[in-house]
This record gives C-alpha cells, sequence and structure tokens, in this order.
C-alpha cells in the first residue's frame, strides 16, 4: 500500500483536476484500511517533499480516529514516536503544526488510556528547548491538547501556568510569544474554575507586551486573539482585571483611534471598551476611565467610513454602541462629557463632527434619562437647529436624536411641542428619504403620548401623512403608517373625522401579495388595529369583517413580520369587542397556535474546515467514518420567528382574557403553551407568558366556576400559575419578566383574595424576600463591586416588588403582620438617606398602603416611620410628598396611641402642602386627604379653627379622587356633630356640594356621602339654605335639590 499510496499523493497534488479526482476517489478507498495509518506515517517521516508530508499527516489526522482502537500495541508505539521524532526533527513548519494536530487527535484517545504516559514531560521537555521550533511547537500542542485532554493538565495547572507566562516573556522569540498567546487563549477557554482563572491576572501585562509588539509589525491577527483573551477574563465573574483594568483601556484605545489598522482590529478593541462598560463598570468609573473613554469614543462618532453603510465593523457604530452602555450603566459620569463634546462641535465647520455632536446625544438619552430632562431645552435645541441643517448627513441625525428624545425623555419633552411638531412636519418633506424615514419615527415616538395636546395639530398632521402616504416609496410608507398610528392612539376619538379615509386607504395595503410589499402590508394590519382601538366598538364592529379577512389571509403568505403583526391586530379587535370576539376563535386560534409552536429557526454553523496551508481536501474529508469532532462557531436564532412568538404568546392571554367561558376549547392547549414559554429562553416571549397566565387564569375561573368538578380543575390551573410565578421571581434573570410576575401575583391577590395564595404563602414570601435583599438571579447580573451609585437596582422591578407587600396586606388585612416583619427592615434598606428620591418614596408609598389595610398593627412601627416620612414631606418632589401626605395620614389613623405624639409635627409638616404655595394639585389633595383622617380619630389633637379653612379652599379635590371618601366622610362626620367649627363654613360647603355632586369623575358613593351630609344640612337649616342654592349653577342647584328632597 505504501508505494501505491505516495503515487497518490504526489497525483493529489497536481494541477490538473481530473488526475486530483481520480487520486481523491482512490485515497478515500485506501482509508478504509487501518493499514493506510502505518503506511501514511511512513510517508510523513519520509516523502521528499514537504507538501507530500504535510498532506500525509493531515491525511492522518482525518483517518486515525477510525482505525486507532484496531491497530496492534506496537505499531501504536511507532506512529507515536514517528510522530514525536516529526514534531523535533521535521524542518518544515507547516508540517510540523501538522503532525502536532495528529498528536492532539491521537492524545484523545491514548492518554485517558493510559498508553501515552510520556507525553507530558515530552511536551515540558519540549517547550524549554533551546530551539525556537521546538518550543513554539510545544506550545502549539499545549493549545490543541486543551481541546481535547484539558482535564489531564489539571493536576500540572501551576506549572503550565508557569512556564506559559515565561514563554510570553521570551524576548529572544516572536513566534514563541505569540504561540504561548495563543496558549493562554486555549486554557482560558477550558477551564471556568474561579480560582484557576484568577491566576491569569498576571499574565495581563504580558499580553499587552506581545499585542504591541505584533501591532507594531502588522500582526494584528494576534493581537486580535489577545483581545479575544481579555473578552474571556472581562466576562468571567472572578475579579480577574484589577488595576490591570487602566492598561487594557489604554491599549484598546491606542488601537480604537489607529486608523492605519484594519477595521476589524479596531472593531475588537473598542468592543473591549464595550464589555468592559457592560460587566466592569465599577471598574471603569474607579479608576477614572469613563472620560478618556468618551474622549476616544465621541470623536469616532465622526469618523468617515469607506465602508457600506451597514458595515457592522464600522468604527462609529462600534463607538455609539460603547457610549450606550456606558450611559446605561454610568449616566452621571456620561451626559454631561458628552453634552460637553455636543454643544462645542455642534457649530463645527466638517459636517462629520457636526453628526457626530447630535448622534452623540441620540444615543446617550436612554441611559441618560434623568439627567438629559434637566438640561432639555438647550439639549432640544441643539438638535432642532441641526434639524435644518444644509448637510443631510447632519439631518439624518438629528431626527434620529430626536425620536430617542421623544422615546426616552417622556413626559418632559411634551411639553415643547410647539417648538417640536412644526420642526418635524418641516422635515418629513426633507428632499433626503433618510431625513424622512427618522422624521417619521421621530413623529411617531413623539405623538404616541401626547393626549389630547395631539388634537390641535391632527389637520396640518394628517394632510401631511395622508399625502405622503399615497406619494411615497413603499419603505417611507411603513414609517409613515407607524407614525399615523400614533397620532391615532393620542387622539382616540378625536381621530374620528380621518378614520374612514385611513381605513379605506388600508384595505389597499391588506391584499398585497408580491414580497417587496408585505412589510406594508404588516404595518398597515398593524395600523387597522390602532384606528379601531381609538375610534371604539360602536364605530368598527360593521365595518371589521373585510379587514379580519384580509389580516387571516395574509397569514398564509409565509412572512414572519406579517403574522406578528396580524397577531397584535386580533390582540386589539378583541380588546374592543371583548366577548364578541368569541366568534372570531375558531378562525384565529389555529393561527396562534401556529405561531406559538413555530421552530425557533435556530442556525449552528460548523467549523469543519482543513488545515490551512493544505485545501481541498473536502472529498477525502468527508468519508462516512466517525473524524475529529467538529467546532461550533455561532449559534444564530432568527429574531423574527422570536417577535412573532411573542406577538402569538401575547394574544393568546388577550384572547382568553376577552371571550373568558368561550375560550373553553382552547384552555388546555393554551396553559401548556404559556407554561413552556415561561421558560423560553428570549426574555421577550417569558414576558408575554408570564403576563398571559393570569388571562388563562381568568378564562379558567370563568369556565370552570359552574362544572361539578371545577374546583378541582380551577386549583390545578392556579397551581401551574402560581409555581411558574414563584419560580420565575426567584430564577428568571430578565429584571422586567420578574416585575412582571410581581405584578400579576399582586393582581391575582386582588382578584381572588388570600384563597388563591394560602397555600403558596411560604415560598411566596421567600421569592418576596429574596427579591427585596436584591439576592434573586436577576439582581446578581451587575459589575463586580457594590458600591454603585448610578445604576442601582431596576427602578421597574423594585416598584413591582414593593406592590406585593399592599396586596399582601389588602388580602390578609391584619395577619400579614408576621409577613410584614420579614420584609420591613429589607424594604427600609431603600429609604436611606443616601439613596435616591424615587427609592425612599417607593418605600414611603409602599408602607402607606400597608398601614391602610394591616391596620392597627402598623402601630408597632410608628416610631421607625415617622422621622422619614416627615421629612418626606418636605421634599422637593412632588411624587415624594404627595406619597408622604398619604402615609402620614395612615398612620394617625391606624397608628394607635403611639402615633398620637406626632400629631403637632404632622400638622406643621402638613399645613402648608393644603395651600397654594403648594404648586402640584395631587399634593393637596393628598395632605386634605391626611388632614380627614387626622380629624376623625382624633379630631380634639386637631386645630380645627386654623386647619379647616385651607382644608376646605382646597376643596373639591381635583387630582386624586381616591381621597374623596376620606375627605367628604370627615366633613359628614363633623357636621353630623354639628361641629362649631365647621358649622361656619356651611356655605363654603354648599358650594363644594354643588360641584361634587355634578363632577364626572367622583365615583357615587361619594355622591351619597355628600348627599346625606347636604340633606342633614338641611333638615337642620332648611330655608336658609335656599339663598346658597340658589347661587350655584342650575345643574348643581338641581343635583343638590334632588338630594335634600329624598332626604
Amino acid at each position: 500500500m505504501a508505494q501505491s499510496l505516495e503515487l497518490l499523493l504526489i497525483q493529489f497534488l497536481m494541477p490538473d483536476n481530473d488526475a486530483r479526482r481520480q487520486a481523491e476517489d482512490q485515497i478515500k478507498r485506501l482509508a478504509k484500511d487501518p493499514q493506510v495509518v502505518p503506511a501514511l506515517v511512513q510517508h510523513l517521516r519520509t516523502a521528499k517533499t514537504p507538501n507530500v508530508r504535510q498532506l500525509a499527516a493531515v491525511l492522518l489526522r482525518k483517518r486515525i480516529t477510525g482505525h486507532w482502537a484496531k491497530l496492534s500495541p506496537q505499531l501504536k508505539q511507532h506512529v507515536k514516536q514517528s510522530l514525536i521524532e516529526s514534531i523535533t526533527v521535521e524542518n518544515s513548519p507547516p508540517v510540523r503544526r501538522a503532525s502536532a494536530n495528529v498528536v492532539s487527535v491521537v492524545a484523545k484517545y491514548a492518554v485517558p488510556a493510559g498508553e501515552w504516559p510520556d507525553l507530558l514531560t515530552f511536551l515540558f521537555q519540549c517547550s524549554q528547548s533551546a530551539q525556537e521550533d521546538h518550543r513554539e511547537v510545544a506550545l502549539i500542542l499545549f493549545s490543541s491538547l486543551t481541546e481535547t485532554i484539558g482535564n489531564t493538565f489539571r493536576p500540572y495547572f501551576a506549572d503550565l501556568q508557569a512556564l506559559l507566562l515565561k514563554c510570553m516573556q521570551d524576548e529572544s522569540s516572536s513566534r514563541v510569544r505569540v504561540a504561548a498567546l495563543k496558549a493562554v487563549g486555549s486554557f482560558l477557554e477550558f477551564t471556568n474554575d474561579g480560582d484557576e482563572v484568577v491566576k491569569f491576572r498576571d499574565f495581563i501585562p504580558s499580553i499587552l507586551n506581545v499585542s504591541r509588539k505584533c501591532i507594531a509589525s502588522g500582526e494584528e491577527d494576534v493581537a486580535i486573539l489577545a483581545f479575544e483573551i481579555f473578552d474571556e477574563l472581562i466576562e468571567s465573574p472572578a475579579p480577574l482585571l484589577g488595576d490591570s483594568v487602566k492598561s487594557i483601556v489604554q491599549f484598546s484605545l491606542e488601537v480604537a483611534c489607529n486608523q492605519t489598522l484594519e477595521s476589524s482590529t479596531r472593531h475588537q478593541a473598542i468592543q473591549i471598551v464595550s464589555w468592559l462598560a457592560k460587566y466592569k463598570y465599577n471598574s471603569l468609573k474607579k479608576h477614572k476611565l469613563v472620560i478618556p473613554i468618551l474622549q476616544v469614543m465621541c470623536p469616532l462618532l465622526a469618523e468617515s467610513s469607506e465602508q457600506e453603510d451597514d458595515d457592522d465593523l464600522a468604527p462609529d457604530r462600534a463607538a455609539a454602541e460603547v457610549i450606550d452602555t456606558l450611559a446605561m450603566n454610568l449616566p452621571k459620569h456620561v451626559s454631561l462629557p458628552v453634552i460637553e463634546f455636543a454643544s462645542i462641535h455642534s457649530q463645527s465647520t466638517n459636517l462629520k463632527f457636526r453628526e457626530a455632536s447630535v448622534t452623540a446625544l441620540g444615543v446617550i438619552s436612554e441611559g441618560c434619562f434623568d439627567l438629559m430632562k434637566e438640561k432639555l431645552d438647550p439639549v432640544l435645541n441643539l438638535v432642532l437647529v441641526a434639524l435644518r441643517d444644509p448637510e443631510q448627513m447632519v439631518r439624518g441625525a438629528a431626527s434620529f436624536a430626536l425620536g430617542q428624545f421623544a422615546e426616552h425623555l417622556q413626559p418632559e419633552i411634551l411639553s415643547h411641542h410647539q417648538s417640536v411638531l412644526p420642526c418635524v412636519l418641516y422635515a418629513i418633506e426633507d428632499t433626503s428619504e433618510e431625513v424622512k424615514e427618522k422624521s417619521y419615527y421621530a413623529l411617531a415616538a413623539f405623538c404616541e403620548n401626547m393626549g389630547e395636546e395631539i388634537v390641535a395639530y391632527l389637520d396640518p398632521l394628517m394632510g401631511k401623512l395622508m399625502a405622503a402616504l399615497q406619494s411615497s416609496p413603499r419603505n417611507l410608507q411603513e414609517t409613515c403608517m407607524s407614525a399615523i398610528g400614533s397620532v391615532a392612539a393620542a387622539a382616540e376619538q378625536a381621530f374620528n373625522p380621518y378614520a374612514e379615509r385611513v381605513l379605506e386607504l388600508m384595505k389597499l395595503f391588506m391584499v398585497l401579495t408580491n414580497d417587496e410589499d408585505l412589510r406594508a402590508r404588516a404595518r398597515s394590519t398593524e395600523l387597522v388595529g390602532i384606528v379601531a382601538m381609538s375610534v371604539g366598538r360602536e364605530r368598527m364592529e360593521a365595518i371589521l369583517p373585510p379587514f379580519i379577512e384580509a389580516a387571516i389571509s395574509g397569514y398564509g403568505l409565509e412572512f414572519s413580520e406579517l403574522r406578528e403583526y396580524t397577531h397584535g391586530f386580533f390582540s386589539n379587535i378583541a380588546e374592543i369587542l371583548d366577548d364578541s370576539f368569541a366568534q372570531y376563535l375558531p378562525h384565529v386560534m389555529p393561527l396562534v397556535f401556529a405561531s406559538c409552536n413555530l421552530d425557533d429557526g435556530s442556525a449552528v454553523n460548523i467549523d469543519d474546515s482543513d488545515d490551512e496551508n493544505v485545501n481541498d481536501f473536502g472529498g477525502v474529508s468527508s468519508d462516512d467514518e466517525a473524524h475529529d469532532e467538529p467546532r461550533v462557531r455561532n449559534i444564530s436564532v432568527r429574531t423574527g420567528v422570536l417577535d412573532e412568538k411573542a406577538a402569538a404568546t401575547q394574544a393568546l392571554g388577550l384572547f382568553a382574557l376577552h371571550t373568558k367561558s368561550a375560550f373553553a376549547p382552547y384552555l388546555e392547549e393554551s396553559l401548556k403553551i404559556m407554561d413552556k414559554h415561561s421558560g423560553y429562553f428570549h426574555e421577550d416571549v417569558r414576558l408575554q407568558a408570564v403576563t398571559g397566565l393570569k388571562h388563562i387564569l381568568a378564562a379558567a375561573h370563568a369556565i370552570l366556576q359552574n362544572h361539578n368538578d371545577g374546583t378541582g380543575k380551577a386549583n390545578e390551573i392556579l397551581d401551574t400559575v402560581m409555581n411558574i410565578y414563584i419560580k420565575t421571581m426567584a430564577e428568571d434573570d430578565d429584571k422586567e419578566v420578574v416585575a412582571q410576575a410581581c405584578i400579576s401575583i399582586a393582581d391575582i391577590m386582588k382578584d381572588y383574595g388570600y384563597i388563591a395564595i394560602q397555600n403558596y404563602l411560604s415560598p411566596l414570601v421567600d421569592a418576596t424576600l429574596l427579591l427585596l435583599t436584591e439576592k434573586a438571579a436577576c439582581q446578581q447580573l451587575g459589575d463586580e463591586s457594590d458600591d454603585d451609585d448610578d445604576a442601582g437596582h431596576d427602578e421597574v422591578l423594585m416598584d413591582a416588588v414593593s406592590d406585593l407587600l399592599p396586596a399582601f396586606a389588602k388580602c390578609m388585612g391584619s395577619h400579614f403582620e408576621p409577613v410584614f416583619a420579614k420584609f420591613f427592615e429589607p424594604l427600609m434598606k431603600f429609604a436611606k438617606a443616601s439613596r435616591p428620591p424615587q427609592d425612599r418614596t417607593m418605600v414611603v408609598a409602599s408602607i402607606a398602603e400597608v398601614a391602610q389595610d394591616m391596620g392597627a398593627p402598623i402601630s408597632a412601627y410608628v416610631d421607625r416611620l415617622m422621622p422619614l416620612v416627615l421629612k418626606e414631606l418636605r421634599s422637593p418632589e412632588a411624587t415624594n410628598r404627595r406619597n408622604a401626605a398619604f402615609c402620614v395620614g395612615e398612620l394617625c389613623k391606624n397608628g394607635g396611641e403611639t402615633a398620637l405624639k406626632y400629631f403637632g409635627d404632622v400638622i406643621r409638616g402638613i399645613y402648608p402642602l393644603l395651600g397654594e404655595s403648594e404648586p402640584d394639585l395631587a399634593v393637596r389633595d393628598n395632605a386634605a386627604g391626611a388632614t380627614a383622617r387626622m380629624i376623625v380619630v382624633h379630631p380634639h389633637l386637631v386645630p380645627l379653627k386654623d386647619v379647616l379653612p385651607a382644608f376646605l379652599r382646597g376643596l373639591p379635590l381635583k387630582e386624586d379622587q381616591e381621597e374623596s371618601m376620606a375627605v367628604y366622610s370627615c366633613i359628614y362626620s363633623l357636621v353630623l356633630a354639628s361641629d362649631p367649627q365647621i358649622i361656619s363654613h356651611v356655605p363654603d360647603l354648599v358650594k363644594i356640594f354643588g360641584q361634587v355632586v355634578e363632577s364626572p369623575v367622583e365615583k357615587v358613593e361619594v355622591k351619597a356621602i355628600v348627599g346625606r351630609t347636604f340633606s342633614h344640612l338641611f333638615s337642620v337649616y332648611g330655608d336658609k339654605l335656599h339663598p346658597l342654592i340658589s347661587g350655584l349653577p342650575p345643574s348643581q342647584a338641581n343635583a343638590l335639590a334632588a338630594f335634600a328632597s329624598t332626604s
């Protein structure tokens, strides 16, 4: 075989394709015989040309796995010896490396079986050889063997690390230093042991040294390897970087701004800074690196790229990602430097810097929203000026920034509608399609939350949008439809005059079938659903059938985005039709189930490439025998499928909520899907499942309440739902998903009472405590240190957690106290003076509602709470004053004897909030509620002569009608007791009562207590009230007279 094989190897390397194909076919046949192994070994050692020796090694690597077990011990020894000789004696570097690859494959089987005990000894000796070639190949082998027999190295890990460090500092050979660097990368990838990884922190100076030399000599691929090592170190939970973070950032920034380097190299450097901003942001803060990073990244936004616009490696894009990540995690350290950069360069003669100035403002607006709101006037002015820049690129960046402002600087930006909307209306007629498209996005984001303020702009807005919709290219029509949707959502009933024309136009879009038109069809389907929500059931129900038919037919066009928007459309239709949507369930449920059960579309790329120096062995290496294990290069998931699955999951929940008992045929399958999706890998789908589960529970409750065995089945479903929610609270790693689980549990407690949670109380309390102490899985993803005053906890999450406490109190009453005792200290941690105002008011609001429903047991906590709440009454933040006023009233009402000593301080704190010196109407209402509660429980402790005039001047309540019952019940009790202080204010009372009984926002029970109070006054004073009544507007006088006549 050996002789014929040598000829075939030579023939395979010939340029003649036919000869090569013949050789390949014959080699494949010979390769099935185990005797091919000694033949290939012979040619590896004796063939005259390096190419043939290398080819022999490559084929040996491919074939030896299938044949190794069949070889005799003597032959195995011969193979091992020959490979060692090839590594140490061979002159050709490619052949040495190819032989090393064979060693790696053989070792995978031989070393664990004890058949190659002297391999590691050989490698250690080789790595310390005087010959550069030997040291290099030993390090190459250490790298490759780590992938196959890494566990064998564990006992020698300390020796290996010392060896690698020494080789990285080898001043005599750059090849050895590079090989050592690659070996370090392999070991880091292999080990996940924190103690082992920490030892690599000592390597960082050497890694940087090797990388700098490689950059200087043009070996950029080696520098990229160094960045990959830093990536591993950054993502490790172990505290690896220490003071070296400064050196890593400095090197990364040097590479990032070096325009002579390849874009991929620079991108890797910027990516390291981005990872540090994401995972180690406290280290950046500690070492004062944020400003130096921004000083490089902000100018990079202005760097022109020769690449295509969508080049993901473009430095300006990567720099924007770094700035965004820093803004999200360290907003206080980012906002002012970026605003300063924007201010300086907004007037630059260089258009790229003018573009960069507004781009930077748009990029930081999400993370730095609080600080941007404080500087909104100047930064908004910069953007609006840029929106009229003579250069299209600058106008495009300004329209992007304005869209970001509109999305993230709510609601403050809405007060600027008089300056913003005219500019946007001007921009949507720009000569540039890019500027138009971004301006539609800005318009959509701005209008969505405008509410009734939008009414004044409806005619010019809809005139321009409808004209654009009929004359623009498809991509602009899509964003234009999105803008019309936002206008409709904000205008609600005021959109009626425009609805018919919009809907007629949408009929044309909803029947498009060409592939290039399907995105526009998707947008039009979404828009019809939004318009339906705005104009309401009465206007829509009769004209819905053709739209529903078009939506259902569109589902069959195999376009994921269209299916996603179709589910959103039906969600909206279910909301306006409510139980009448049941008629469509047989048509839409199969569509929803199909999307929910879609394959994720995971795509795995396998790297099965041959040695870098020998190509075109695909046919030889594709035999059906087992060979080397392939390396997974990357996994990607079709995001369209995720969005579709999330939309379908949301629709499933809403259909259940609105159709209730008619949902019975779909209940079981829907619960299975929600259960599965609550553990789905992507948080968007989990979020919709966690939201939808409570709707499934509501439908089950309606379906099963009249069944004979309904209670048992309902309890089974409740058990499934509650266990999912409790597991989510403790184990899910996404804060928004966990927040929704908390909200859903609170809703279940409100809807079904204590009976719903009694069997789950202990694990539910444990999960809540885990979140309050910030030890849940979703709270463990932050930086390595805990001194962060920028990002802190997630406000949305902790608001949801703190809302659980009042829900417990509502359904448990005074029995909540033993549980509240466990929650109290962890909750109070958020009320420290060092905490931001929103934390403190979260605590105060939660405790106020707990006090309201837990009642008397709150007295045990009054001494701890009163100092905090009294201080909050003086807060500069209106929300804090409002919640403090509510809380102090509940503490006085339910605090028993303990609260009495605080009445004087409370009155002094509340009194300024009752009058016009308090600018916020809701604060005044809550101050009135607190005053009322104090008067009801201890009228003798309240100086009515001083307090009542201010109290009554604030009535009727203007913003917070939740306080109405407390306020008017207090007045009723004073009138009934004929308190002389209240009687002197009867004329004021009559005016107040007239407004209350006519108010569209006051509840029936509030009007009833006011009516009873007035009736009592009328029974006492009779005709004396007639002049007062006649002074009222007729509608109020008639309403009060009606109460008097029924008394």
